[in-house]
């Protein structure tokens, strides 16, 4: 009997130690992330990306579609509004790009040799406004007989120094370049996303549809803030709204997020390569792409440009139909309009710093 009672009780001295040596799961302390409030999470997924087969518009730099796999992360539900880049602003002091003197030595870098220097009245800070004016076009390609360097336009001022953003807090804000956003992101403890990521997005719960609701393209007016009419001349605001339209004021996706097409361009982290999708090796997904190592645009050589998605008010099928989730331009990174803005990322990671 006392060698049972002995044995019993070793087998609980080694019960209990091996309880002390590895303890239960449960006892570790549990990391709990909060939602960001403003951010929707984006699952992780492996979709198309790129001109979709039966997209009639898919241009030569959104081919060959391939298929990519992003980690999960969340992403802001609007475009970053006048009232969160004014709270930035108002922390840091941050004087935004267009506001800024213009530096010459630095803009000549990014023009073809022996290009002649402005007068100097001409080389103020500002930024560019679409021509409201123009009556009559000669050559589409001609983007800029509807453009205008506006001085003093910048992200207080859309449209010169007379304007103004009172009573517009829920607008997007505009004229800010690569080198704003990013700022703004270090600030707000955010990154911008990387082209897949937002297409991710933009996709919401589908992984292969042209439009962020789908493939229905009579959808469109009532889905985002786009251009009806004859584009550049003639804008018959069949969708509620002539210009920039206030966040929200279209359905979301079937995710939460708003204006993922349409109202403003979004910049976004990737390099802008027109040849960059050719180049890659499609036989397997690609996980967590981050863009060209390279810039390369055939109509801007001598700029480093950005990818920018989702299109803006002006988007026509007349001109470059950029209504669709591939869609996808260049921006120089010093470059801002009243036409371009920006949403931002978070992961798990960053919101446990």
């Amino acid at each position: 009997m006392k060698y049972i009672n002995t044995a019993l009780l070793l087998l609980i001295i080694i019960i209990i130690t091996n309880c002390k040596g590895k303890p239960n799961k449960t006892d570790q302390p549990t990391v709990i992330i909060k939602p960001p409030s403003g951010m929707i999470w984006v699952e992780s997924k492996t979709f198309l990306q790129g001109a979709k087969g039966d997209d009639k518009f898919a241009m030569n730099r959104e081919k060959p579609s391939h298929y990519v796999t992003v980690d999960g992360f969340y992403i802001d539900e609007t475009e970053v509004t006048n009232k969160q880049f004014a709270a930035f602003v108002k922390a840091t002091n941050y004087i935004t790009i267009a506001e800024r003197p213009i530096n010459w030595d630095s803009l000549k870098k990014q023009l073809p040799p022996n290009t002649p220097k402005p007068h100097d009245s001409i080389l103020q800070p500002g930024s560019l406004v679409f021509n409201k004016n123009v009556n009559a076009i000669v050559n589409m390609e001609n983007y800029g007989q509807w453009w205008t360097w506006m001085i003093g336009a910048n992200w207080k001022h859309p449209y010169g120094s007379e304007s103004s953003i009172e009573g517009k807090d829920n607008y997007p804000v505009v004229h800010v370049a690569l080198e704003d956003a990013l700022e703004y992101c270090k600030w707000a403890n955010r990154r911008l996303p990387t082209e897949a990521e937002w297409e991710a997005a933009a996709l919401g719960k589908n992984k292969n549809t042209i439009y962020t609701w789908g493939n229905d393209s009579n959808l469109l007016i009532k889905s985002a803030n786009t251009w009806q009419g004859t584009f550049p001349t003639n804008n018959e605001s069949t969708d509620g709204f002539e210009f920039i339209s206030p966040v929200k004021s279209y359905p979301p996706n079937s995710i939460g997020l708003y204006d993922m097409i349409g109202n403003v361009w979004e910049i976004t982290t990737d390099l802008f390569n027109m040849n960059y999708y050719q180049s890659l090796n499609t036989s397997q997904p690609l996980n967590n792409p981050t863009g060209p190592s390279n810039s390369l645009s055939s109509s801007s050589p001598y700029q480093i440009e950005n990818v920018m998605k989702g299109g803006s008010f002006l988007c026509h099928q007349s001109y470059c139909a950029s209504f669709r989730i591939s869609a996808r331009m260049g921006v120089a990174q010093d470059s801002g309009s009243d036409h371009m803005g920006f949403r931002t990322v978070a992961t798990k990671d960053m919101l446990k710093k």
